[in-house]
């Protein structure tokens, strides 16, 4: 690819980042720095561990970059009743953006009520808020299976489909979000498609915008309709959009 090629690339995904830190040394410190580098994008969202969403809420302000964060999360448990306080305590704190893990493994194993059930509560308390329920699509693996949780999550009311936690030993795969983008289009529905995991490089982002534009139409890529998840995409595509 041409420099001015990365450059048009990067101006486009730069907007529909979800600029994240789920790391396991995030501290107050590195939270100020993703905040700054969220407002000079600027990106879509910060996505956060629950604790530091109320520091985000002090340090954007106004600002028109949302607050994401996570919810049982990474596991992907199957206590409805604690994940739904969480979300609500995260809420109250300023999210306006919920990443809600799929209970995949009831999924693998044909408990199919118990997934939906876990996403019908927390979209019942989300009201406004942007839902985006992570199916994890490396550990579910088999298009089949993920485009049957594709449709569930979506039946069940989220907003966006979203392939991983970024904390599998597989993440976002071109297949996998080929899958849900299908099930996105079938649904007859508004929805989003967040890719998460492993995105690292202008390359990475030009693969998943090829791909929706191709399945979607090339007028359907937007913040509303798009995510990227990543911690370290921002420094790729700043520097590309820099060298334009």
């Amino acid at each position: 690819m041409t420099a001015q090629t990365d450059a048009a690339i990067a101006a486009r995904a730069l907007p529909l980042l979800d600029l994240t830190d789920l790391g396991d040394s995030c501290t107050d410190a590195t939270i100020a720095a993703l905040c700054e580098n969220a407002q000079a994008g600027p990106v879509a969202a910060v996505c956060v561990w629950p604790a530091f969403v109320p520091a985000c809420r002090r340090r954007l302000g106004t600002s028109a970059v949302r607050i994401a964060t996570v919810v049982n999360f990474p596991a992907g448990g199957e206590d409805v009743e604690a994940t739904v306080a969480e979300t609500r305590a995260t809420l109250l704190e300023g999210a306006q953006e919920i990443d809600l893990v799929l209970p995949y493994r009831a999924l693998l194993r044909g408990d199919e009520a118990a997934a939906r059930a876990m996403v019908e509560a927390v979209r019942a308390v989300c009201g406004p808020a942007c839902l985006k329920v992570i199916l994890e699509t490396g550990t579910l693996a088999e298009p089949g299976t993920i485009a049957a949780a594709s449709r569930l999550a979506l039946e069940a009311g989220a907003d966006f489909i979203k392939t991983s936690t970024g904390k599998s030993p597989v993440s976002a795969t071109p297949e996998a979000a080929a899958t849900m983008l299908a099930a996105i289009r079938e649904s007859g529905r508004p929805a989003g498609l967040k890719v998460s995991g492993g995105l690292r490089s202008v390359a990475d982002a030009a693969t998943y915008l090829a791909l929706a534009d191709r399945l979607m139409g090339p007028g359907w890529v937007s913040p509303a309709t798009m995510r990227l998840g990543a911690s370290s995409l921002y420094g790729a595509l700043t520097a590309a959009k820099a060298a334009a």
